[in-house]
């Protein structure tokens, strides 16, 4: 069961970050003092009190105000006054603080962990686990991060003009590959609920701010809607299974309801973007009964507009795949001959390749690509789950009653 206490802290750090960046001007002092107003209410609040937004920020004032008069003779700068004057916190700065931990400046990484931490109000140490690196390793990641905010001298404010389409971009592109790693990432874990999760709170809340734009829609239902196949994605020992093995009476249908209302709706808001056919196609997949039953020709037609639209060779991987499934495996796999330069270093094409050559029934083949894919996957789970695979086609094919002359 979720936390109240923990949902309202995490809805209220961007406030609270932002309303302090506004009063003293720097972001990384704010951030680290938003976190301890943080840590200060978890531990004292035992009941939550009238104005807990306002709480917060005048603990991180006193927090700033202590550390400006440290460092009043090293830094020589203007201190302010022991009792700062009222101020009226009233505007809600969620959306600029996330615009700003997204600065196209920030490596994807360095996005991802600030953005968890200013905006999700996650600890350096829960980021770190989610991640799977050392809580050291990831405390540095942040502080380079706020580092380099501070380095940019960006001001509080959204982006206009023709800034704002590219930085809303890279919003959500963020949101994605937080979504992605807690569902689907890399290491020991298959399935990060937590991380993907607290993707999903974040789309939510940035619907609520941008409720008129339709890739804001548009992601958060891809989300909701690849989200809801997670009780199927892993069996009881932990190993994946793959969509079309899944058992679907697993998947969660709220989820899937919400989701494609939240999609019928991001195709009123005007221009269809990426994020709006990737999850038309997730919606497809989510509403056949069987993978047989799945309108594979919908599905093909959308993925070569999201191609067309994108030129990702991630998404005309999945074009081969789905080109597989109506027009036969060597359609698939002819399409796949010109990702391999597209994908260096990926496995993902040896995986396509396997799966395309055991649905042709070739499967010495199959099993050669399964191992090869095996070898390049930096995921535990995918890598036992081709391995699996490979051998799993050896076997049969040794248990093969030879032809008799």
């Amino acid at each position: 069961m979720r936390d109240p206490l923990e949902d309202l802290l995490r809805e209220l750090a961007p406030q609270v970050l932002g309303a302090l960046v506004r009063r003293f001007g720097d972001f990384a002092a704010a951030e680290d003092a938003t976190q301890e107003a943080l840590l200060a209410a978890a531990t004292h609040w035992d009941a939550v009190p009238d104005n807990p937004r306002g709480w917060l920020i005048r603990t991180g004032e006193r927090k700033l105000l202590d550390q400006l008069r440290a460092d009043r003779a090293r830094r020589r700068r203007e201190v302010l006054s022991v009792e700062p004057p009222p101020q009226v916190y009233d505007r809600d700065d969620t959306l600029t603080v996330l615009f700003l931990c997204c600065h196209p400046e920030l490596s994807e990484a360095s996005a991802i962990a600030l953005t968890l931490r200013a905006v999700g109000g996650l600890t350096t140490g829960e980021i770190a686990r989610a991640f799977l690196v050392p809580e050291a390793t990831m405390g540095q990641r942040i502080s380079r991060a706020k580092q380099r905010i501070r380095s940019l001298d960006a001001p509080l404010r959204m982006p206009d003009g023709p800034q704002w389409a590219s930085r809303l971009r890279s919003v959500l592109h963020v949101l994605y590959l937080i979504f992605n790693e807690g569902y689907a990432g890399g290491g020991g874990e298959l399935v990060r609920a937590g991380l993907s999760g607290e993707a999903i709170r974040l789309a939510r809340m940035l619907r609520e701010l941008l409720p008129g734009d339709g890739e804001v829609a548009g992601l958060l239902a891809l989300m909701l809607l690849t989200d809801a196949r997670r009780p199927a994605r892993v069996d009881a020992a932990g190993d994946l299974v793959p969509l079309a093995e899944q058992d679907r009476g697993r998947w969660l249908r709220p989820l899937i309801a919400e989701g494609a209302a939240v999609l019928d709706a991001a195709f009123t808001a005007g221009a269809v973007g990426p994020f709006q056919l990737q999850a038309a196609i997730a919606a497809l997949h989510d509403r056949a009964a069987s993978t047989e039953g799945t309108d594979w020709p919908q599905i093909l037609a959308l993925y070569e507009l999201l191609e067309r639209m994108t030129g990702s060779p991630v998404v005309a991987l999945n074009r081969a795949v789905a080109a597989a499934m109506v027009h036969g495996p060597a359609e698939g796999l002819r399409l796949l001959e010109t990702l391999d330069a597209r994908l260096p270093g990926s496995h993902r094409p040896d995986a396509v390749r396997g799966h395309l050559h055991e649905l042709a029934g070739d499967t010495t083949a199959a099993a050669a690509h399964y191992r090869a894919a095996a070898a390049g996957t930096a995921s535990t789970p995918e890598r036992r789950y081709l391995t699996m695979r490979a051998a799993r086609l050896n076997h049969a094919e040794n248990c093969r009653t030879p032809d008799v002359p």
